[in-house]
């Protein structure tokens, strides 16, 4: 049942991250307009996932994934009355982007705490359902809604108060208190140089992650001129299946294979598939880099998620919470540069340059996680 609420909430936290970028192409929104949107909702999940680290370790997961998932049902009934007013939709993505801060956190700190033993399988495990609920906006919405965003607002809806009820009735451990919050022991957290080097890598990474899924169904469309329904199925066949996939497999490889040596392989792999992503000219050939892209990212989110775990066993949801925290930064800081670029490909090549920086930060990495907590 735990196993299960937490997949739901990721689930719900993958058609999140789809939505703006299965949206955007439809609500005739600037470049610069867009990429403000795309900050609200970085704002939304920076504010959330930087607060709820403490609550969660003085109150548990249940508040969190209650909490958010409610804010994630709010912002979706909310979204079909937006229409096309940038008020109404800015407001709509930051209550998205609080209550998928929210869940996030707790989501993986719930599945870091059930099973430390395996916590990188686990994790990619769980977060494999990202994939799925980020393949399920853009197909859903290209195939079978007929490229209606105001019909899968209300599907995204539904199924969101579905996972709300799920892990409301769902009975979880409260926290005990030994690993909680202890403000006396703070300073063994936010004094670690590991925490901010880890902080840095998800930073990037979540930066180049959310640019595409909020900028490559548009590029396709304006820069290759592909039709709407042909880039939205590369984005939820392509990069999303990529994610799925990935992290299917990857499970695997982590019993036998280091976290750090998974993400040092996935970012190289990402600093090359992200540039051909933006050198391909044919359906084909795109769809083919954008799915190699999305198994590249696929084990980074979880499987930092799990050295941070790893590296700070007391209060893990704290520091869980002030990386994902600056891993939001990303999206709030890449999206209104890419918008603001004349030209969508050149802004776009941020994506393979912060991928070439996690490659050095990844080895930095190393000798700091190898001193004892």
């Amino acid at each position: 049942m735990l196993i299960l609420a937490a997949i739901l909430g990721i689930l719900i936290y993958g058609i999140v991250a789809a939505t703006w970028g299965t949206f955007n192409p439809t609500l005739g929104f600037t470049d610069a307009q867009a990429g403000t949107i795309a900050m609200a909702q970085g704002i939304g999940l920076v504010v959330a996932s930087l607060s709820v680290g403490p609550l969660i370790d003085l109150k548990g997961k249940k508040i969190a994934l209650v909490g958010g998932l409610a804010l994630i049902s709010i912002s979706f009934w909310l979204l079909p009355f937006a229409g096309r007013d940038f008020t109404l939709v800015l407001v709509a993505l930051t209550l998205l982007g609080l209550g998928g801060g929210i869940v996030v956190t707790g989501a993986n700190a719930l599945v870091s705490d059930v099973s430390e033993s395996r916590r990188g399988s686990m994790l990619n495990i769980l977060n494999l359902f990202f994939g799925l609920g980020g393949l399920i906006t853009p197909f859903v919405t290209a195939n079978i809604l007929g490229g209606s965003a105001v019909r899968m607002c209300y599907v995204a809806a539904v199924l969101a108060t579905a996972a709300l009820i799920f892990n409301i009735v769902t009975p979880m451990p409260k926290p005990t208190g030994e690993r909680g919050f202890k403000a006396s022991e703070i300073g063994s957290v936010v004094g670690r140089p590991a925490l901010y080097m880890l902080a840095l890598f998800l930073f990037l990474y979540i930066a180049c992650e959310v640019g595409v899924w909020n900028w490559l169904a548009r590029y396709l469309i304006d820069v290759r001129k592909l039709d709407r329904s042909t880039a939205l199925n590369i984005l939820a066949l392509g990069f999303a299946l990529g994610l799925l996939v990935g992290r299917l497999v990857v499970s695997r490889i982590l019993i036998n294979v280091s976290a750090l040596a998974v993400t040092l392989g996935a970012s190289v792999a990402m600093a090359i598939t992200t540039f051909a992503m933006l050198q391909v000219t044919s359906p084909s050939a795109a769809w083919v880099v954008v799915f190699c892209a999305g198994l590249a990212m696929a084990p980074i989110f979880p499987t930092t998620l799990a050295l941070v775990g790893d590296a700070f066993p007391r209060m893990s949801a704290t520091a869980m919470g002030i990386v994902i925290t600056c891993g939001w930064l990303g999206l709030v800081v890449s999206s209104p540069i890419i918008g603001q670029f004349a030209h969508l490909q050149t802004a776009l090549l941020l994506l393979p340059g912060f991928s070439v920086i996690m490659i050095l930060v990844n080895l930095a990495l190393r000798p700091l996680l190898r001193k004892p907590a």
